[in-house]
């Protein structure tokens, strides 16, 4: 599989003047050689490299490749195209599906399973990497349906007012040639902005969600971080071949506050200290994944398509913070019939339904998880079980429900605590 990397950024913000931006030195090593390593340690060694700007700085570094044992294709470009624009100068060399890597990232991304991803995708016109981020005002963001297509994209700036998914274009992509198509030669334009929402619309594309460090180093505070994380060995571990730990979290009773059978998104209300806790978490290592029975689907109370704006509300509340959580699991079964209005195909004993583990055993297999290294917050028993049957250590909350289920079960929590913000210090001061 060849390599495009699009290479063009000046670095304003970083105060640059005599090297382009993914000529950066961090930790001893251009961003662009960072980039180059990575891929191949996954076996891929056709690189073409995309400048423009002091585009001599970085030919006469990386020149042919050889001494880093690839094989290096430079294309100069005559005048800024942005990032579609300068893939399409391409369109007759590449012939099978590509990567592209934005030359700005700092990045360690287990390639295999996203070319595994993509692979199973092959109709599409490709497959794009995406994640959470704590910026989502100013980013792509996307929507995708359960089979991880992708049906709507947002391209910034947002309206005001409106719930969003917070899923965010990661800028690494798998491509057919055929995006090529959508892409008007020597024309000025932009992936997010002007190619995928078009292809959304007219063919597949897929999205490949990741946990793993991804991020811009284009300010100098953001430079810093990559820098210490870099030397922590945090970007490496995050990378999805190695085992990951995670903290689940229940959602009613631990994130928002507890409405019975909850349909009405304007009763769903962040508890107090939530926002907090979360962004503790995501400076942690800790996947942060929601793991929650939404009953009230199979019973008619609330749609699936409803249950995804509540959710779209949370991701947006909690983004407006700087918060967010990396993935979410709900379970829409429930096992008792004799509802009006209930959806019969719904009316099953799952095994996503805590107190079964369905949900957190699908979160392990899609990223890597070590059950045992991580931990379940919940405010029911329930939870807690669920979290017992995998080997997770549990977190009792007093807010919610506060375990009013436990003549239900023969368990103890872990812990017990009185809510979310606590159980995170709780677990952060157990380290």
């Amino acid at each position: 599989m060849k390599l495009i990397i699009i290479a063009g950024g000046k670095g304003t913000r970083l105060g640059l003047k005599e090297i382009p931006k993914p000529m950066v030195r961090i930790n001893s090593k251009p961003l662009l050689e960072h980039q180059i390593l990575l891929a191949k340690r996954y076996g891929i060694k056709d690189i073409y490299i995309l400048s423009g700007y002091l585009s001599e700085v970085i030919v006469d570094y990386f020149k042919d490749g050889k001494k880093l044992g690839v094989n290096i294709t430079h294309i100069v470009e005559r005048k800024p195209l942005s990032t579609a624009g300068a893939l399409k100068q391409l369109e007759k060399i590449l012939n099978d599906r590509f990567m592209v890597f934005y030359g700005d990232t700092i990045m360690d991304i287990d390639l295999e399973s996203f070319i595994k991803f993509d692979e199973i995708h092959k109709d599409s016109v490709g497959s794009i990497m995406v994640h959470p981020n704590d910026h989502p005002h100013d980013s792509d963001l996307l929507e995708i349906d359960g089979n991880c297509k992708v049906t709507t994209f947002y391209s910034k700036p947002h309206k005001k007012d409106v719930y969003y998914p917070n899923l965010v274009n990661a800028a690494l992509y798998i491509f057919s040639p055929k995006v090529l198509s959508y892409i008007e030669k020597d024309v000025m334009s932009d992936f997010g902005k002007d190619i995928f929402p078009k292809i959304v619309e007219n063919e597949n594309l897929y999205a490949y969600k990741t946990t793993e460090y991804l991020k811009d180093m284009g300010t100098p505070k953001r430079l810093k971080k990559v820098e210490e994380d870099l030397k922590s060995g945090k970007v490496h571990r995050l990378n999805r071949s190695n085992k990951q730990k995670a903290i689940f979290l229940d959602r009613d009773g631990v994130i928002n506050k507890e409405v019975d059978n909850l349909s009405d998104i304007d009763k769903f209300e962040l508890l107090d200290g939530v926002v907090d806790a979360i962004k503790l978490l995501n400076k942690s290592e800790y996947i942060v994944i929601v793991v929650t029975n939404q009953p009230a689907v199979a019973k008619g109370f609330i749609t699936e398509a409803e249950l995804k704006q509540i959710h779209k509300k949370m991701d947006t509340l909690l983004g407006e913070e700087g918060a967010y959580v990396d993935d979410l699991y709900y379970c829409p079964h429930h096992p008792q019939s004799g509802f009006e209005g209930e959806v019969p195909e719904l009316k099953i004993d799952c095994e996503c339904r805590k107190p079964k583990s369905g949900m957190l055993v699908k979160a392990s297999q899609n990223y890597n998880i070590d059950l045992a290294n991580s931990w379940i917050i919940g405010d029911r028993y329930t939870d807690i079980q669920a979290g017992k049957n995998v080997n997770c250590k549990t977190i009792l909350v007093q807010t919610g429900h506060a375990g009013n289920d436990k003549d239900k079960f023969m368990i103890n929590s872990d812990y017990k605590v009185s809510d979310l913000y606590e159980a995170v210090n709780t677990i952060k001061g157990l380290k």
